[in-house]
């Protein structure tokens, strides 16, 4: 277990114990505030984890609300445990069975609501005075795959500008450290997808057209195991260029569930 605290925004973060290809170190989970306290992604459901979050959230006089920013595992997965323990406290999240459903621009409790799609259709970030929790919008190293549903790169593109634009002080991502340095993260990011697009582009120029050859060029720096994530990004970056008109035909597709 491991705890990243930020005193000065009155939030402190417990890394649950499942790191991986996808998970980085592992899951982070935030409180942010205090009587009550508020909870973004209680994380996988592991006593250890569940226990942690529980005794900072007494600690903080009590929880007020569960913020999810999506809906995978390792992020939600919590949410009926940390309930059990604190039954009066309300979620929100921008879909499924919750109290409050979110949209871009709504608060709950100290949290303000921001659409981040891209990694999935339904992915919030959340601002809390100076600082943005993320999710897996903007990881505190490495890059996020994004999943391919219609306008979701150009949309994830957006909200990384929207994101630089709001200029917290401080990011709290899904996996990885806080990062502190925000303006350069999101234009590291920005130009990362934009870089992709331009290594994508200049296979389909020389002729490359299986997914196999499209991802030998435009992701030669991924390793084995993120492959799978790669392709998944491949189908976004593809439907991005179709919907701009610059996608030449006969361009193979990463099936589903790839």
């Amino acid at each position: 277990m491991t705890m990243l605290e930020l005193p000065d925004y009155g939030i402190v973060g417990f890394r649950a114990d499942n790191p991986g290809p996808f998970t980085l170190g592992g899951t982070n989970s935030w409180v942010v505030g205090r009587d009550p306290a508020w909870v973004v992604d209680p994380g996988p459901a592991l006593d250890a984890h569940v226990s942690a979050l529980a005794a900072e959230i007494e600690r903080r006089g009590g929880l007020g609300g569960i913020a999810v920013t999506h809906h995978h595992a390792d992020h939600a997965d919590a949410v009926p445990v940390l309930r059990q323990r604190f039954p009066a406290a309300r979620l929100a999240a921008a879909r499924g069975e919750v109290d409050i459903r979110l949209e871009d621009g709504d608060t709950f409790g100290p949290l303000e609501a921001l659409a981040t799609p891209g990694h999935s259709p339904d992915h919030l970030a959340f601002l809390a005075g100076e600082a943005a929790l993320t999710g897996d919008a903007v990881l505190g190293h490495g890059s996020v795959f994004i999943s391919p549903d219609p306008g979701a790169l150009s949309a994830y593109l957006a909200a990384l500008r929207e994101l630089r634009r709001r200029a917290p002080a401080v990011l709290c991502p899904g996996h990885g450290p806080p990062v502190r340095d925000v303006a350069a993260k999101l234009d590291e990011y920005i130009a990362h997808r934009l870089e992709r697009e331009r290594r994508l582009v200049a296979a389909l120029d020389g002729g490359r057209r299986s997914v196999d050859e499209l991802l030998d060029e435009a992701w030669s720096d991924a390793p084995a195991a993120l492959r799978p994530a790669a392709a998944v990004t491949l189908a976004a970056h593809l439907d991005k260029l179709e919907e701009e008109g610059r996608l030449p035909t006969g361009v193979e597709r990463p099936p589903r569930g790839w």
